[in-house]
């Protein structure tokens, strides 16, 4: 039996009225972590409320894909909320998720940020605090961030279960933090790369990173992003070489 176990996630319900942008059933098919847009940067009520009722019924764990509110932007433009305003939007996402949850037999478990705001939680203590700060007002749970981050220092602090995260479509740069998406190669398309990226994170093998250093993410979950041409196969893809490779693909909750 595998000793190895990594948790599979996506980003999910990233549309708005009738633009939709991820394949949300296909993917909840696959990942065993769903994080679901609460409307910042993506997402509306009707959406939430789907995502959710199917991820029930796959017994696919439910986490906030908590944001900047910046919907033009799609929540990856830097911007400076102050520290109480934005516990109080992280609290507010992640209620408005838990309504839906709960409607459908079942809760969030977890809370992940998004885009600009899970980049700017690597390295400031403000805002990773004010992060936690809104997940603790909403009921504390484990929150999803980069493997060593303010973000998920600040978690462990304040009695939240730091759960660290791994891309297999994002490159990396020597530091350990992902590269600018406006760099070229931040963003990994070649589908065999990212499945033989995905093993390697998974058994702990270095990766080689844009500035030619190899790096060794050490994560429980891995992310495959939901927005990405082909994101359904690809992840069948994902999750078939792990299970090939002796891994046990399985939420980080069990």
């Amino acid at each position: 039996m595998s000793t190895v176990a990594i948790d599979l996630n996506a980003d999910l319900g990233e549309g708005f009225g009738r633009w939709s942008l991820t394949d949300d059933s296909g993917l909840l098919d696959v990942v065993t972590s769903a994080n679901v847009a609460c409307g910042f940067h993506a997402g509306d009520p009707e959406t939430m409320r789907r995502v959710c009722e199917i991820a029930a019924e796959r017994d696919v764990a439910i986490g906030a894909h908590v944001a900047y509110r910046d919907l033009a932007g799609f929540g990856r433009r830097a911007m400076d909320v102050p520290a109480r305003q934005l516990a109080g939007e992280v609290a507010y996402q992640v209620g408005a998720l838990e309504a839906f949850a709960r409607a459908a037999g079942t809760v969030v478990s977890y809370v992940k940020p998004h885009g600009a705001l899970y980049n700017r939680t690597v390295h400031d203590q403000e805002q990773a605090q004010a992060v936690v700060d809104g997940v603790v007002l909403a009921g504390a749970r484990p929150i999803l961030g980069l493997p060593g981050s303010r973000l998920l220092a600040a978690a462990e602090a304040a009695g939240c279960e730091p759960v660290p995260e791994a891309f297999a479509d994002r490159a990396y740069l020597a530091d350990g933090t992902l590269a600018p998406r406006g760099r070229e190669g931040a963003v990994v398309e070649e589908a065999d790369a990212v499945v033989s990226r995905s093993v390697q994170i998974a058994h702990g093998r270095p990766l080689a990173t844009l500035d030619g250093d190899p790096l060794t993410v050490s994560a429980r979950s891995l992310c495959v992003h939901g927005d990405t041409a082909g994101a359904v196969d690809l992840a069948v893809r994902v999750r078939a070489a792990l299970e090939e490779a002796d891994v046990d693909v399985r939420s980080f909750l069990s």
